[in-house]
């Protein structure tokens, strides 16, 4: 499985798209960095194209790799190696090498401005453990797509509908839900639905972490109160790992019953 992982993260690392992403990472956080004087603002706006771009790129590079390698793939199947190496090889292999492109797209910027010697380096750190959190989400979440659809057309559109549902059209729905149940007590409904999505949960962490849950209103303070203790940010962060460890499991235990 390492070798595979090498092959796999050391083929994206030499892709243009590498490049690409991390240049965009880059230039973005500079000019955030230098041309804002509030630290806060800079990484809301990070914390805001980090939460929708990530997801994004994680589905497409998860998908696009897995249909473009499949005959590379169906040839190391050949060989007396156990299906679910060569797939995770493959899965931590683009997961490692997109969040490597996020650290230090962001990362060498926050060195260049001197933020270690703040108290800022917390909202930072929270925001790339984040971003590498949905990178293996969501390439693991494509990757299970992959898996269940041969067709390539079919795969990449159920992919970034996946995608599209999560970042867009769920917050819409659950708007809508609010609305009409306002009458109702939604506390507990409003945590739920944030905890079944994980860029919304994602957004909801770095808001809190910022002190800046006011914005949210009342449901801010219902947020403030479960995940605002250290406790409730523990919880947070297991959650994600849920979120990366089901869908893992999944690939898994479709891997075993699938015949390529």
């Amino acid at each position: 499985m390492i070798k595979i992982l090498k092959y796999s993260f050391y083929d994206l690392i030499r892709s243009r798209w590498s490049y690409v992403y991390f240049s965009f990472y880059l230039i973005l956080s500079f000019v955030l960095l230098f041309l804002n004087n509030d630290l806060n603002k800079a990484v809301i706006t990070l914390m805001n194209i980090i939460i929708i771009l990530t997801p994004l790129i994680g589905t497409v590079f998860g998908v696009m790799y897995y249909y473009n390698s499949r005959e590379f793939t169906e040839l190391l199947l050949a060989q007396p190696i156990k299906q679910s190496k060569i797939f995770m090889g493959q899965f931590l292999g683009i997961s490692i090498s997109l969040s490597l492109s996020l650290v230090l797209g962001i990362g060498i910027p926050f060195v260049f401005y001197g933020l270690f010697m703040s108290t800022s380096i917390f909202n930072f750190s929270l925001l790339l453990i984040v971003g590498t959190f949905l990178n293996f989400i969501f390439v693991a979440l494509s990757y299970n797509i992959a898996l269940s659809t041969e067709n390539k057309i079919k795969g990449f559109g159920y992919a970034i509908l996946m995608w599209l549902f999560l970042a867009v059209v769920y917050d819409g729905l659950l708007l809508i839900s609010l609305l009409i149940f306002k009458d109702y007590p939604l506390d507990k409904f409003s945590l739920l639905t944030t905890i079944l999505n994980p860029i919304d949960l994602s957004r909801i962490l770095i808001i809190l972490k910022l002190d800046i849950s006011a914005l949210l209103g009342y449901t801010g303070a219902v947020f403030k109160k479960f995940f605002g203790t250290n406790f409730g940010m523990l919880i947070s962060l297991m959650i994600l790992m849920l979120w990366l460890f089901i869908p893992v499991i999944r690939m898994n235990i479709k891997l075993n019953k699938k015949d390529f």
